[in-house]
């Protein structure tokens, strides 16, 4: 890689790193080229992005960053995962180490906040942004629904009501 190419990596790392939400550190060591594959599709698919780069680039990369406390942690064949999204990068992170032990989760950040691997896996543990939101519109919906309900309610009695003493005068009509 040349001069110009490096420059051109540590500013894309930079700018990345200036506007991401988490960055998870890990180590792919014995990872297969299919795994590094699958990996990445699903982490694409979650909204979030793997990098390998030299260590070296990344931590020229840090400088100035909130992430610039993963700068320890950039030790050995390392790969980044980073989102918008505080929880995605995370989440899949921990999903593939779980069935693949060669991923090793060393740590990350979040913001200004340092994790360890516990932390990235207490993050990954959170709803995602797009459940979140679910979860919101659920409970906003909630209440219109039980107002709905409410309001019908009095209309419906009413109308059992009449319907009761329709059949009850027809009953007696025939009787008579």
């Amino acid at each position: 890689m040349d001069r110009t190419a490096k420059a051109d990596l540590v500013s894309t790392l930079n700018g990345v790193f200036a506007n991401t939400s988490v960055v998870v550190v890990a180590h792919y060591k014995g990872l297969t080229v299919a795994d590094m594959q699958k990996l990445r599709s699903q982490m694409k698919l979650a909204g979030a992005t793997v990098k390998v780069t030299k260590n070296r680039l990344a931590n020229i990369a840090l400088d100035g960053t909130d992430v610039a406390s993963i700068k320890p942690l950039l030790k050995g064949p390392t790969l980044l995962a980073y989102s918008s999204d505080p929880v995605a990068a995370a989440k899949v992170a921990v999903d593939f180490a779980k069935v693949n032990d060669k991923l090793v989760i060393l740590g990350g950040a979040m913001g200004t906040t340092a994790l360890n691997p516990d932390g990235v896996k207490a993050l990954a543990s959170l709803p995602s942004l797009d459940e979140l939101r679910a979860k919101i519109v659920g409970l906003i919906q909630a209440p219109a629904t039980k107002i709905a309900q409410v309001v019908s309610a009095p209309a419906a009695k009413l109308a059992r009501v009449f319907g009761a003493y329709a059949t009850k005068d027809e009953a007696q009509s025939e009787a008579a």
